[in-house]
């Protein structure tokens, strides 16, 4: 008695039969599993669904792919991508893009053909721009997006067939991808230390960078999102900062522009330190008001908003009494100066780093932290749960001496 099933066929407990099989179309892998035919009639016996499986197969492989109406260079595929397919994207995003395009991208593969470049060619250059050039894990990555970008648009307008966009894109084993981390590769979350942070209280002490510090240090805010804080963002009667805005330099021209996404929208709720401060601030502005006047006449800047009203630099968080603007570049020689006489590695985005891990030390729950900190993804989030800083290792131990 036969005992041993054709290839791909098996029985169920009904004494019917059923067939399977695995086949790549288009580049794509696909599992086709039947336990009937068309007419959804069961298969009585092995043969039957054999017939079934190795027509099933046979259509398959039948189908003809679509071919590219045309051959198109990388070059032609991103200027028609920056004319029609980047529309409404952030100021900065179209930047990033066409640096990496024209610095890259564009010396590399601009003249080659879109059909004619291989998964493993690609991978060649990301891991030699990684490994070999010694470029920044997170600046490769940015490489890795645009040939994505590039090959959807060339798929999109039909100058790539499906079989080579799946190879390259699609196909989890064999898409193009970035190469693996070094294992000396920096952490993305650097915390300051509660030393270094006395060290930078002092410092920020009394000079034009100290509310954009404290701002930082206290709502973890980017630098960005710190320095488009007009007076109207703060509410006093509930202790909270409405973050709707940022400020960017738009072809050397200092604009307040929409954050780049929804969740970056969001309230972020000070201390008892930091409201104390911007109120008084606030109240020694009002006081200056009359005895600064024709200072502020004179040295205010008038910003385009969001909405596309002028406004002073004296309704921003971030200027001085005589009305003076404080902009992002505000921060480069306080940069330079912290490195230079305390031998700390100062950016301001490690502050928003060290306020999001002390919150995850204090146990405040995920949510709420991806919230304060604007983050749309909660697996973002998490990294500063795992981020160890002195505080956390002795308080770990600590745990581990009760055990």
């Amino acid at each position: 008695m036969k005992t041993t099933l054709s290839t791909g066929i098996y029985q169920l407990e009904n004494g019917c039969f059923g067939y399977r099989y695995t086949i790549t179309v288009d580049g794509r892998r696909k599992d086709v599993k039947r336990t009937t035919d068309s007419n959804g009639k069961p298969f009585r016996t092995e043969k039957a669904a054999v017939r079934a499986r190795t027509a099933a197969m046979t259509s398959e492989k039948s189908i003809p792919s679509v071919k590219p109406k045309k051959r198109m260079r990388i070059s032609d595929v991103y200027a028609e991508y920056c004319e029609h397919g980047r529309t409404g994207k952030a100021y900065t995003t179209i930047r990033k893009q066409d640096s990496v395009w024209k610095n890259h991208i564009e010396p590399n593969f601009g003249k080659r053909y879109v059909d004619d470049i291989s998964t493993a060619e690609i991978n060649d250059y990301l891991e030699k721009m990684y490994y070999t050039e010694g470029l920044a894990f997170r600046y490769v990555e940015s490489f890795l997006k645009m040939f994505y970008l590039i090959f959807g648009q060339a798929y999109s307008r039909n100058y790539l067939d499906m079989d080579t966009y799946n190879k390259l894109c699609v196909n989890k084993d064999i898409r193009i991808r970035m190469p693996r981390p070094k294992v000396d590769e920096e952490d993305d979350v650097v915390v300051y230390e509660r030393a270094d942070m006395a060290l930078l209280d002092d410092y920020f002490t009394g000079t034009n960078a100290e509310t954009a510090y404290k701002i930082g240090r206290y709502c973890g805010l980017r630098i960005n999102e710190c320095y488009g804080l007009k007076w109207t963002d703060i509410d006093f009667q509930t202790r909270c900062i409405h973050v709707e805005r940022q400020m960017q330099y738009q072809d050397g021209i200092i604009k307040l522009v929409p954050l780049k996404t929804k969740n970056a929208y969001r309230t972020v709720y000070m201390n008892d330190s930091l409201y104390t401060y911007l109120k008084q601030q606030k109240e020694r502005m009002e006081q200056d008001s009359q005895s600064l006047a024709q200072q502020r006449i004179q040295n205010q800047n008038m910003i385009t908003d969001t909405n596309g009203s002028l406004i002073s630099s004296c309704e921003m968080v971030n200027s001085l009494p005589n009305g003076k603007l404080q902009t992002v570049n505000s921060m480069k020689y306080h940069s330079r100066m912290i490195q230079s006489k305390l031998g700390i590695c100062f950016r301001y985005h490690y502050l928003r780093h060290t306020y999001g891990t002390r919150l995850a030390e204090m146990n405040t729950p995920t949510h709420i932290l991806c919230k304060q900190m604007g983050h749309g993804n909660s697996k973002v989030t998490e990294q500063y749960y795992l981020a160890l800083s002195k505080d956390g290792v002795e308080m770990l131990q600590e745990k581990l001496n009760t055990l």
